[in-house]
């Protein structure tokens, strides 16, 4: 616009010119080396009009002429990449369906015309993967490695495909290495969770816990599991490498809340039980099972390696009178009856026990009272009834 209007411009400056100086044309000599070019005012005015006039439409089919190749390119350009995706998708299904090697053609066909190659090679390494092609696998990270900001879709194909294959210290090792440069991503915070898991990290796990669930990472019941789980392994650890001095360290620094916890209470009083310590065992065993006299943990009371029993049941028999319905009770006294050769005794709290709820176990533990008392048929009346509830 801005052209047409310099051209009306000097159009207009012309004509004026000319309407002002008519029949006073002038002249004009233009000499370059040998060569001389006359011409009048008005001549060239007009020439110069002319050539702007050429100019800007020599410009304007210039101009139409690129951009109908750029549209031919880009139509040719848009058309590869609407293939390459088309067939991207088909692979991506593919994989889900479990046809590896359909899925690593499809998105390796039109890989370079993709606008997102990264997710190509990730898909074939995955493919290649499945079908056990380790060096096919290792070249499509090599390529995808060539693309922008792939170091951590790189990392968590990699170390997932590891703990697929149960090897989990190599995983650790892959997924390890993005933490300082991805500290806060969900998903290799998860990873990391469960390499730690399997490999028996549980420090590291414990550590890992508040970021993961800074992430919303883990939902707030598997913290707490995970939480117990990471302090009932840390104590097994510190047993086996500083002794159960170690184990009675960590254990006396644990916050109220989670020293009622029973899965840490069974792994803290089983090493004390495992390295001679029933005196703290008992102690530890007493205090728990005075607010929850759960199975869980009277069932860690025959284990003892103890020769005085009448403290452990006269705390069970107290526990008896706050608890009347806790056939878990009778059944502990009853076994704890039988290591002292009491078979009567215990007859009868099995047989106490059993009238609460119906258990295999006691049923087991009865016919063997019974059979230490010459009690035959009654034995394999009760051996029978075990059987029966074991096959149900």
């Amino acid at each position: 616009m801005v052209r047409i209007i310099f051209v009306f411009v000097v159009l207009g400056l012309g004509l004026f010119a000319g309407t002002l100086f008519a029949g006073q044309q002038g002249y004009v000599l233009i000499s370059i080396a040998d060569y001389t070019i006359e011409m009048s005012v008005t001549t060239l005015v007009i020439f110069v009009v002319a050539a702007l006039v050429g100019l800007f439409l020599l410009e304007m089919v210039i101009k139409r002429s690129v951009r109908i190749t750029n549209a031919t390119w880009n139509w040719f350009s848009i058309r590869k990449q609407r293939r390459a995706r088309r067939f991207t998708n088909e692979g991506i299904v593919k994989l889900i369906e479990g046809d590896w090697q359909t899925a690593e053609k499809k998105v390796t066909r039109w890989s370079k015309s993709h606008d997102m190659p990264l997710l190509c090679y990730l898909v074939a390494a995955e493919a290649a993967h499945e079908q056990g092609k380790t060096q096919k696998r290792d070249h499509y990270f090599e390529l995808a490695a060539e693309q922008q900001d792939s170091e951590l879709a790189i990392g968590l194909t990699k170390g997932k495909q590891h703990m697929t294959d149960g090897n989990f210290a190599s995983a650790f090792d892959i997924l390890s290495s993005l933490t300082h440069s991805h500290p806060n991503n969900p998903r290799l915070l998860t990873l990391l969770k469960t390499c730690y898991i399997q490999l028996g990290c549980w420090q590291p796990l414990l550590d890992l816990l508040p970021n993961l669930k800074r992430v919303k990472g883990v939902e707030k019941d598997e913290y707490h599991k995970l939480l117990v789980m990471g302090h009932s392994g840390r104590i097994a650890e510190l047993a086996t490498q500083q002794g159960i001095d170690g184990s009675i360290r960590y254990w006396d620094k644990l916050p109220k809340s989670l020293k009622g916890e029973s899965q840490i209470i069974v792994a803290f009083v089983s090493e004390l039980i495992n390295r001679g310590a029933d005196a703290t065992a008992i102690t530890v065993l007493k205090e728990a099972t005075q607010r929850n006299p759960i199975a869980e943990l009277l069932n860690i009371y025959p284990t003892l390696n103890i020769t005085d029993w009448h403290p452990v049941i006269s705390h069970l028999k107290s526990l008896q009178k706050r608890y009347s319905d806790n056939g878990d009770l009778d059944s502990v006294i009853g076994q704890i009856l039988m290591t002292e050769g009491k078979w009567s005794e215990a007859q009868g709290y099995f047989e106490s026990a059993l009238k609460i709820r119906p258990d295999a176990h006691d049923y087991g533990q009865l016919a063997n009272a019974l059979h230490k008392q010459d009690y035959t048929n009654a034995a394999n009346e009760v051996s029978q009834k075990a059987l029966l509830l074991l096959s149900k």
